[in-house]
């Protein structure tokens, strides 16, 4: 543990890090990459791009400076950062590569501030927050390393098929190469992919919700084409280069938004693209013939970028137990079912199971903290509300 002086050092530096603008951000990033350029094989450099991978590093390390005397506050963080960091295979020596540069880069951006005494106890904070994560770490390397069909790393799988969903997302269905076996998951958990586009400089790493249940001897994977270049880079290249037959190598299946609580009544609530894990825990419960009441929520723009439109209103059709409800935000479709504007749940707060249920969101930040306001908003409490953030952790 670290002694009092080092967390008083430590916690003195905070506005530091919180105020960290643009250009100590892009001082860090540059001066890792230039000593070691391997690094971009791993970091998402569309979201260097956009400053979200900045943002997110360096708002985790203020939040465990505000919180280092307290570490069990920041379970959830280490839960989310950990899966994130397993599925792209970081291993230990990777995190003294970028506390060294954290360090220097605070050290040379802010001379006055960060004296040697700081760097200090700053080596030393890092050190221990290292520690904790590649401690977590190992152990999600180990589970999928010791259970049946798992592996660490990268692995071949094979495109078995690839099916449009809607305008803008299409599937792509992935068998392993090895013929055997692949391990199982949560649903709601992702899988990466692992590909370099012809464009691309670096190989790029992207996380994909896996959309349906767990069979055994397949993954599928549901990716929007992004219309920007940069952000779109890899799903461009899915969708317009890798075709049934081409191989790709993907990393176990992880994550920590999943669903996990069968027994008590559920609601998933998504948007756009978000529907993905929605589908893989709506399989999930109906497979294993849940008795609850399901809610499946969803907006998107029209009826054209309405993925899995079909498949959905015949499972409503068939099951009583599911409620199905969708809104477009474009009232240009002509389907008097569809609900029109934005997602409001007050037209369903006397159906919805406001005290007991629990509520599924995955969609773009902004409607997902419109989602969960709405529900403090109707009294549903905060651990009845779990959610999943695209990319760089985020907080809600």
């Amino acid at each position: 543990m670290l002694d009092s002086r080092t967390i008083e050092i430590v916690k003195s530096t905070l506005p530091l890090l919180e105020n960290a603008g643009v250009e100590v951000t892009d001082h860090f990033y540059k001066r890792m990459f230039s000593h070691n350029p391997e690094l971009k094989d791993i970091f998402n450099l569309a979201n260097q791009a956009t400053g979200r991978q900045q943002f997110a590093l360096f708002s985790a390390v203020a939040m465990y400076a505000k919180h280092i005397d307290d570490l069990g506050a920041l379970g959830e963080l280490v839960e989310r950062v950990a899966h994130k960091h397993v599925s792209f295979d970081i291993q230990p020596d990777q995190y003294q590569i970028v506390g060294h540069h954290l360090i220097e880069t605070l050290r040379e951006m802010a001379p006055n501030e960060f004296t040697d005494e700081v760097a200090e106890a700053w080596v030393e904070a890092y050190g221990l927050l290292a520690k904790v994560l590649i401690g977590r770490e190992q152990d999600i390397y180990s589970d999928y390393q010791n259970k049946t069909g798992g592996w660490t790393g990268p692995r071949l799988f094979e495109v078995k098929d690839k099916t449009p969903e809607s305008e803008l997302v299409t599937s792509f269905t992935f068998v392993p190469v090895d013929g055997g076996e692949i391990a199982s998951y949560q649903p709601g958990q992702y899988l990466a992919v692992k590909v370099k586009p012809e464009q691309a400089e670096n190989t790029e790493i992207r996380q994909y919700s896996i959309s349906d249940k767990f069979n055994g001897e397949s993954y599928r994977i549901s990716v929007k084409r992004e219309s920007k270049p940069q952000a779109g880079l890899v799903s461009n290249h899915l969708h317009d280069t890798v075709q049934v037959g081409d191989r790709i190598e993907l990393m176990p299946p992880t994550g920590d938004f999943y669903l996990a609580h069968m027994d008590k009544p559920t609601v998933l609530i998504s948007a756009g693209v978000g529907i993905t894990p929605m589908m893989a825990m709506l399989e999930t419960l109906i497979v294993n013939q849940s008795k609850q009441n399901i809610w499946f929520l969803h907006a998107c723009e029209n009826k054209n970028q309405h993925t899995y439109a079909q498949q959905l209103k015949s499972k409503a059709n068939e099951l009583d137990q599911l409620h199905y409800y969708y809104w477009y935000k474009q009232d240009d479709s002509g389907d008097e079912l569809a609900q029109k504007g934005l997602l409001k749940l007050d037209g369903l707060q006397s159906e919805l199971p406001l005290t007991d249920g629990h509520f599924y969101i995955c969609g773009p930040i902004e409607f997902m903290r419109f989602i969960k306001q709405q529900l403090l908003d109707l009294n549903v409490a905060a651990d009845q509300i779990h959610y999943e953030v695209f990319g760089p952790h985020s907080d809600l």
